[in-house]
């Protein structure tokens, strides 16, 4: 099936003591659930779907997810931006630019 909006969350987990973040250890399949129940909630008319996903290579920013067919990523997703991700790009198609891999990486130099 061809979605409209595909969201993938990285729900990775490293080994104990492993150097590298993983984004499952913080709530990745917390997030995974909270999409699925909002989309659902919403009903909205596209074709979409949020699943889990293994790593992205990007956890040192905290969670992560992709969206597509946009290819934007999002990094330091926390459950309470689930609600805002969903509103402005599924939604109304703006990407949160204060989630944006780009954004964030550039406010790190």
């Amino acid at each position: 099936m061809i979605y409209d909006k595909h969201i993938f969350i990285c729900t990775n987990q490293r080994v104990a003591g492993a150097p590298r973040k993983s984004c499952g250890e913080a709530h990745g399949i917390e997030i995974v659930d909270t999409f699925k129940k909002k989309l659902k909630e919403k009903n909205l008319p596209i074709k979409l779907r949020a699943q889990k996903s293994g790593c992205l290579d990007i956890c040192d920013f905290g969670q992560t997810l992709v969206i597509y067919p946009e290819g934007v990523f999002y990094v330091g997703v926390e459950l309470n931006d689930v609600d805002e991700i969903i509103e402005e790009h599924i939604v109304n198609n703006r990407i949160v630019e204060r989630l944006r891999l780009e954004n964030v990486r550039n406010k790190n130099k």
